[in-house]
């Protein structure tokens, strides 16, 4: 399993890349959406979920959510997408442009380890 964390923040990425080492996966961590589409171009079959914040320098994060969803090789694949804390209308251009989820921030570890479980099929091992 492999998941790909895009985000400008270190904190956040770290976060990201250290819950998925606890279930067991693999994390790419990269800090803008030119960097994660190339990762994703260099592996296209290669993860398992991808979580990305709304606010990504150098492309929108929604905006590489709808380029990336226009490819039918991602069609399927899950995307987490981090939402900044109390905007409904991010949470709602979120779920437009395609993301499987979202989570607001700030967020406890715990929450998103429950969400990585459920999308990677391991929800039956939280309880």
């Amino acid at each position: 399993m492999k998941i790909l964390a895009v985000d400008d923040s270190c904190f956040i990425r770290r976060i990201v890349e250290s819950t998925a080492s606890v279930i067991g996966a693999h994390c790419v961590p990269v800090s803008d959406s030119q960097l994660a589409l190339r990762a994703l171009e260099a592996d296209p079959s290669g993860f398992s979920l991808v979580c990305i914040d709304c606010n990504t320098p150098n492309s929108h994060g929604l905006q590489f959510l709808a380029e990336m969803r226009a490819d039918e090789r991602w069609l399927a694949l899950p995307v987490l997408m981090f939402t900044p804390g109390g905007s409904h209308d991010a949470m709602l251009e979120a779920i437009k442009a395609g993301a499987t989820a979202f989570m607001t921030k700030p967020f406890v570890k715990k929450d998103l380890q429950e969400k990585m479980f459920g999308f990677l099929g391991l929800g039956s091992l939280l309880r």
